[in-house]
């Protein structure tokens, strides 16, 4: 018995000349691909042995699995329904640790108070330290997970609740948690700079902290400060000083990542323009969609006030006095929001409220929930967030709509990889979470020919693999990780709409995560317990360590 999976009768792009071709070339080929422990061992004419398992793709594309670059699956990765909705998507791979918050280092409890109406509670096996959850990851799921240390966790672990400049022995303290991070295996380092505590982040703590990551060969990746949109050169200037900084301290060039980049086009090809003139080595994620999502508090609250134990901003947006000095201090600036400006209570949607007084608001508006409540937004806004005790996320509209030709241009960008951003927490959430990827395919390779496939792989696979050091993934090619999808390119699609985001995505029917088949038919794939019943598994997903430390430590797949 060979114990050999196949992939028979389908198409691969091209692997001599995948990240070379050209947009418009298609760069597919007819070829069997053979796999066996977990990677690819032959792509081509397979000749068939006894034993072997084939799975029929004709009609259909063999592409490497994709690789999500901007997840918010952190506590939520041993879920089957939000396993069902990444492998629905093809997605076999997720990067967590986003926006300088999450559960490690340490006990995990801001970001199980802070953010979890955006990464879901705080795992129980996560433990505090990078090993210990990459760890946790290991077995328990059918897609893999990579890690960013977080600079907002690293600074709350040292520093606490302080909104000041770190000194020295607090600076040092976070500087050796990073070390020890990517010492264990993650990917890089991340920040949240419109966040707490990521607002009160100087540009020489973030440099600092970035030292670290440039000696060991990892990648910064921001959510920058300022807001993005028009305001988007002023953080991009910022993530250019900091790799300067660092790589003065270093004598080494620091890689440089924007998260989910968006503004006009021209806005956005100006900054990574600029990034390259100064020698800067930066990509970016962007997702196919106009609208963001974030937790409520983050626009609608000062950074101060968020900076607080939940229970003492409760009590803040319980006081009558407290109230009106956030309407008349406060809520101005909120109308000067570089996203929002003054039509907020219109361009804000709740997807998510943890109070059950409030099930009714979501998918509307705070204009609409207000005018329902018979209050104005103000009052409507702070009373959802004391309600839900700040447990609250929301969809968010931009000023300025971009239609699939202006995003288009964004995506054709050599620096351009797939994230999602998707929050899975919420009765309505933002509809990236369950089609972003389809919605790459269906809109800018099936209806506008923005990419050929060989491009889709570029963008979605390979090169997010090679930017954040995921060892031989991203390709279907002797000796590659057999993660692997299988597309139906005439019927690839997203389903999730705003009005319907949790509706699954279609044509990704089949999927392999390390040579393991995790859906099979558009479901997940089952074992079999003692007595028969159906067992959870197969569980073959893996803690991804950066190749580095993967090689070192005999964890690579």
């Amino acid at each position: 018995m060979s114990g050999r999976i196949v992939l028979r009768g389908g198409r691969v792009v091209s692997t001599e000349q995948n990240s070379l071709r050209s947009l418009g070339e298609q760069g597919l080929v007819s070829a069997d691909v053979a796999i066996e422990h977990g990677v690819i061992t032959e792509v081509g004419g397979v000749e068939p042995r006894d034993g072997d398992r084939v799975i029929d793709c004709t009609g259909r594309l063999v592409l490497p699995g994709f690789i999500d670059a901007h997840s918010h699956a952190d506590g939520l990765v041993a879920d089957d329904d939000v396993q069902l909705a990444l492998l629905r998507q093809g997605v076999t791979t997720v990067i967590t640790g986003q926006d300088g918050v999450s559960y490690v280092p340490g006990d995990g409890g801001y970001a199980a108070e802070y953010f979890a109406a955006i990464n879901g509670g705080r795992p129980a096996n996560a433990g505090s330290t990078v090993a210990d959850y990459l760890a946790s990851v290991d077995g328990t799921t059918r897609v893999n997970v990579g890690y960013l240390v977080p600079a907002g966790t690293v600074r709350f672990t040292v520093c606490g609740r302080s909104s000041g400049e770190a000194d020295a022995t607090e600076l040092a303290a976070m500087v050796e948690l990073v070390q020890q991070g990517l010492a264990e295996g993650a990917l890089g380092l991340s920040t949240g700079l419109d966040y707490v505590p990521g607002q009160f982040q100087s540009t020489r703590e973030i440099a600092a902290l970035c030292v670290p990551v440039a000696l060991a060969g990892g990648v910064y990746v921001s959510h920058m400060r300022g807001g993005y949109e028009a305001n988007s050169r002023a953080g991009t200037e910022e993530i250019g000083r900091i790799a300067q900084l660092a790589h003065d301290a270093t004598g080494r060039a620091l890689p440089v990542h924007v998260s989910h980049l968006h503004a006009d086009a021209d806005i956005v090809l100006g900054a990574l323009d600029a990034l390259a003139a100064e020698g800067h080595d930066a990509s970016f994620d962007a997702y196919p969609y106009i609208r963001g999502c974030s937790l409520l508090a983050m626009p609608l609250l000062p950074p101060a006030l968020s900076a607080q134990p939940v229970d003492d901003v409760v009590r803040v947006l319980s006081d009558p006095d407290e109230r009106e000095r956030l309407r008349r201090d406060w809520f101005p600036e909120v109308a000067r929001n570089p996203s929002l400006g003054p039509q907020w209570p219109s361009m804000i949607t709740l997807a998510h409220v943890a109070a059950p007084e409030y099930e009714w608001a979501l998918g509307l508006t705070l204009d609409e929930g207000s005018k329902r409540a018979g209050v104005d937004a103000v009052t409507f806004a702070l009373d959802v967030m004391r309600a839900s005790r700040l447990r609250t996320n929301m969809v968010m509209a931009v000023q300025n709509p971009r239609p699939v030709s202006e995003l288009a241009r964004i995506f054709a960008h050599p620096g351009h990889v797939g994230g999602s951003d998707g929050i899975f927490i919420g009765g309505h959430p933002h509809p990236r979470a369950r089609g972003t990827f389809p919605r790459f395919l269906r809109e800018y390779v099936r209806e506008t020919g923005t990419w050929s496939w060989a491009d889709a792989v570029r963008h979605l696979s390979a090169s997010p693999a090679s930017r954040f050091g995921l060892g031989d993934r991203g390709r279907i090619a002797p000796g590659a990780v057999a993660d692997v999808i299988v597309v139906d390119p005439d019927a690839v699609a997203d389903r999730a709409t705003y009005d319907e985001p949790l509706r699954e995505a279609v044509g990704i029917d089949d999927v392999l995560v390390a040579g393991v088949q995790v859906l099979a038919g558009g479901e997940l794939a089952r074992g079999e317990a003692a007595g028969g019943e159906p067992a959870r598994g197969p569980l073959p997903g893996r803690g991804l360590r950066r190749e580095r430390a993967a090689n070192r430590e005999g964890a690579a797949r």
